[in-house]
């Protein structure tokens, strides 16, 4: 297993994470979440223009907003989304549905 490979967390997904937290969908402190992250040196990868652009231009296949951001954004920063949803693996190889 490679070891100096680097993870990130779209701000997408941190959005959508915060909201249901307000919600009362899903019990996490956000901050020791957060800490965590940091600690274990996992960047934030922020939302741009061209992740919106790409977002929005990407088949319907999927009816989340966020989800469809993580997407675009794996696109185009050539990484790899790690979800569980497995209707996510449609967008291609970008796409790890585990």
């Amino acid at each position: 297993m490679a070891t100096d490979a680097e993870l990130f967390v779209s701000a997408a997904g941190w959005w959508e994470l915060a909201i249901k937290v307000r919600a009362g969908r899903v019990d996490v402190d956000l901050a020791k979440m957060r800490a965590a992250l940091e600690h274990r040196e996992v960047h934030e990868l922020a939302v741009t223009f061209a992740h919106a652009e790409a977002a929005a231009s990407l088949p319907l296949l999927h009816g989340d907003p966020f989800d469809r951001m993580m997407v675009a954004q794996a696109a185009l920063e050539k990484l790899t989304l790690m979800t569980r949803d497995r209707e996510l693996a449609r967008y291609g190889s970008m796409v790890l549905a585990v």
